[in-house]
């Protein structure tokens, strides 16, 4: 495809859109899309916010290493050798 005609495809909107979405998958807030975008409300912005598969396994992961955390800070240590014993 010719470079003129990729450009007359193109629009502003397309370019904004981009920007938008790119903006949304580095973990923008809708408050801060919104006010990329100079709207008022968050319907608009949601629209941004659609989940990549990456993001979703950043997310997944964060969300994981919270539980492990609190779950190490409520469980006891250990005491002794009870983990090489069999029965």
């Amino acid at each position: 495809m010719s470079a003129r005609r990729i450009a007359s495809a193109l629009h502003f909107h397309d370019f904004r859109h981009t920007g938008n979405t790119l903006a949304a998958s580095t973990g923008a807030s809708t408050r801060e899309l919104m006010a990329r975008m100079g709207h008022s409300t968050a319907r608009v912005a949601l629209i941004y916010q659609h989940a990549s598969a990456e993001r979703d396994r950043l997310i997944a992961d964060a969300v994981s290493g919270l539980v492990d955390r609190g779950r190490k800070s409520r469980d006891p240590e250990p005491m002794g050798h009870a983990g090489d014993t069999t029965d």
